[in-house]
């Protein structure tokens, strides 16, 4: 969740006060709810197939994998844009201010089919997915804050810079280094260089870009595959929710741009627009404080991940009773499993054995609305109103838009 803000004043009270109170009526019992089935993405594909398949498209080399050759036939140049947290499931909120997406959606302008990002989902994650072409358990990114192992110390994904080394961290050549083609970044100038920017876009030039700016730079590159990135309607609706008029108001200003881009882009130039997740509101009732529950504090080394999926690192010989402990108090609001379950039944794809201990020993994911706050460690993020991470479909699919060329 890029651009979250890391406390928001009196609201962050607010919240936390709100989750301690509620926290007694929170602790459910029950039988403990079994792994579930995490969403295959649909046939029509998903986020790592994005890139893969426009420079299938563009150069007749590599896997296809959604069909986008005859979509883009005669497209010299691509335009990719992923709008950060504009899942396809939140379209038709936007259906009052965005008149660009609502032809889009109503089959006057493009086509449009929904994919899926991988699991969990969340912004670092799927950023690496859509650079690399690959899966997270392969590129290492598992997450929005993991434990670095070995360490107590949790990674911040979006507040990392060059420590852990970018290219050990994650080791999978991006798509952007195996193009074949001329490509260029586009995105806020504050993430260049950062280790996420580096990790997802090695091997093209970054050039920062607001959402004002971007049409101009996309139409000032030469490169053959240009992709672009916005992060707004991700922050708006984490700090606003989705349908206020804050989050309305960054929806209309991406639709006024697009408009713009399909109205001025060269005959030759395909655009591709996409998502990294999607995103649900949160009410107070589904709020529950680890802080403030000792049932979930007890045997817990490190909490990471984020509140929609925590990765919870345990003490020596405290597995077992751990994961008791929060099965009995989240009951079927979460599945609550341990790391070789969830490697196991393949929710992040193959895991070498590097990137194994990044996951918690127990992955905690919430189910329906629930989130498990931590007001003290991450007071931002407690205060927020919109979430994602986990494996609803309103936040898993991401749409896929194709404006083939004129």
């Amino acid at each position: 969740m890029p651009g979250a803000p890391r406390s928001a004043g009196g609201g962050t009270r607010d919240r936390r006060s709100a989750a301690r109170a509620r926290h007694p009526a929170a602790s459910v019992t029950g039988a403990p709810r079994p792994a579930p089935h995490l969403p295959v993405p649909p046939a029509a594909g998903a986020i790592s197939d994005i890139l893969p398949s426009v420079l299938a498209a563009l150069t007749g080399q590599g896997a296809d994998r959604l069909g986008l050759t005859a979509r883009l036939a005669g497209a010299r140049r691509v335009v990719v844009l992923l709008i950060d947290g504009l899942g396809s499931r939140v379209l038709p909120l936007a259906d009052g201010v965005a008149p660009v997406l609502g032809d889009i959606r109503a089959g006057r302008l493009g086509g449009l089919t929904e994919i899926a990002c991988h699991f969990p989902s969340t912004t670092p994650a799927s950023l690496v997915s859509l650079g690399t072409g690959a899966l997270p358990g392969a590129h290492g990114v598992l997450g929005f804050r993991v434990n670095v192992p070995g360490t107590d110390r949790v990674l911040d994904h979006t507040q990392w810079r060059d420590d852990p080394d970018p290219a050990a961290w994650q080791p999978v050549r991006t798509r952007f280094e195996t193009a074949g083609v001329s490509t260029a970044v586009l995105g806020p100038a504050a993430y260049d260089g950062s280790g996420l920017t580096v990790a997802a876009y090695r091997g093209a030039p970054y050039t920062g870009a607001s959402l004002r700016s971007l049409v101009d730079r996309v139409l000032a590159s030469d490169a053959r595959l240009i992709y672009g990135y916005h992060p707004r309607v991700d922050t708006a609706g984490h700090l606003f929710g989705l349908g206020s008029a804050e989050w309305l108001a960054e929806v209309a200003a991406v639709d006024a741009m697009l408009g713009q881009l399909v109205d001025l882009l060269p005959a030759d130039t395909a655009l591709v627009v996409t998502a990294d997740h999607g995103m649900i509101n949160v009410p107070d009732e589904d709020r529950i404080d680890f802080d403030a529950v000792p049932e979930l504090r007890s045997g817990v080394r490190v909490l990471a991940g984020e509140p929609r999926v925590r990765y919870v690192h345990t003490l020596p010989g405290a597995q077992a009773d751990v994961l008791a402990a929060w099965r009995a108090v989240l009951g079927d609001t979460a599945s609550v499993v341990s790391r070789s379950e969830a490697i196991d039944a393949g929710w992040y794809g193959p895991v070498p054995d590097a990137h194994r201990e990044r996951i918690g020993d127990i992955v905690v994911t919430c189910l329906g609305r629930r989130v498990v706050l931590a007001s003290e460690l991450e007071p931002g993020a407690s205060a927020l109103v919109g979430y994602h991470g986990s494996i609803t479909p309103e936040e898993v699919g991401i749409p896929l838009i194709v404006v083939p060329p004129r």
